[in-house]
């Protein structure tokens, strides 16, 4: 898989990570996320497992703490940002919400640069377009944003650019399966304990129904088990700015299935002028980040500083 290869296929990670919206439009709003997020990620560890034992095995043989203690670093960060997500949506309307968490595409630059890594020029401009299509699809409410969701939103935007980094570095170093296993493992079990926490009646809160049932499979399978190890495939050839960028086109995404989707699906959100120029420079900026540039001398975004 060469690089070109990889952003395609985080393309269409992102294109499966829009639908979680559509998914989770099935699932009554009275279930816990976090019981969303362990039964998920225990049933994508389980079908990894069944379905890949001979390569963990050998994989876990081979490495032993050292990737469990990664994976489960991997587990903190990925639970910490979502949490923070979850929260600090409670203070935005769900488009506002989406635009503001793309700012892990701002931050990631500087969270490379205090690792010591390079960030080419394109970048910048990249994150530029990004940054002012974010603001513009923000628009009028910006005004109205709460400091409280504001700050909660840039801690998880700091974690989830330090875990695209981290997973970026672990992918080129370790089995892509293997790390989807331990990683979905590690955030189940946290999952979990924070679920205990906030509804100590865990299972006996939900109303089950073949409805939430077949969701939660379907996410389990479609969104983590495919899309979360296709993405660490991907992250072995594509530079963790590339990741990021591209995942901005996420809530592009998802505004398209708002707007064109049935109700029956999803509940229908036409698109302001504010958002349609938001996404365009969002969608332009993440060319410029993924059109390979000719000519020497240029920086290679994530490299180690000689």
């Amino acid at each position: 898989m060469n690089r070109l290869q990889a952003n395609i296929c985080l393309i269409c990670v992102t294109l499966c990570w829009s639908t979680e919206v559509i998914i989770f439009s099935c699932i009554p709003a009275d279930v816990s996320p976090f019981a969303t997020t362990f039964i998920c990620n225990t049933i994508a560890a389980l079908i990894l497992t069944v379905c890949f034992f001979r390569r963990i095995r050998t994989v876990l043989s081979r490495y032993g703490k050292k990737i469990l203690l990664r994976c489960l670093l991997l587990g903190v960060l990925n639970c910490g940002y979502n949490t923070l997500y979850q929260y600090g949506l409670n203070y935005f309307d769900v488009s506002s919400g989406a635009f503001t968490f793309s700012m892990t595409a701002v931050i990631l630059p500087v969270v490379l640069i205090t690792m010591r890594k390079n960030v080419a020029v394109k970048t910048w401009v990249s994150v530029a377009l990004v940054m002012t299509g974010i603001v513009v699809a923000l628009g009028g409410s910006m005004t109205s944003i709460s400091p409280v969701g504001l700050l909660l939103m840039a801690v998880g935007c700091v974690l989830r650019a330090i875990y695209i980094v981290k997973l970026n570095d672990f992918a080129r170093e370790y089995d892509p399966v293997t790390l989807s296993v331990f990683v979905s493992a590690f955030v189940a079990v946290i999952s979990y304990v924070i679920w205990l926490i906030v509804q100590p009646t865990t299972f006996g809160a939900i109303q089950w129904s073949g409805t939430i049932v077949a969701s939660l499979f379907i996410y389990a399978y479609f969104i983590i088990v495919f899309a979360q190890t296709l993405n660490i495939f991907a992250q072995k050839r594509a530079t963790a700015t590339e990741s990021t960028i591209i995942y901005t086109l996420e809530i592009v995404f998802s505004l398209i299935w708002g707007a064109v989707l049935p109700e029956t699906l999803i509940e229908r959100a036409v698109p302001t002028l504010f958002h349609i120029v938001g996404a365009v420079l969002i969608v332009i900026g993440s060319l410029i980040e993924i059109i390979e540039l000719k000519g020497k001398g240029r920086l290679k975004n994530g490299a180690e500083k000689q």
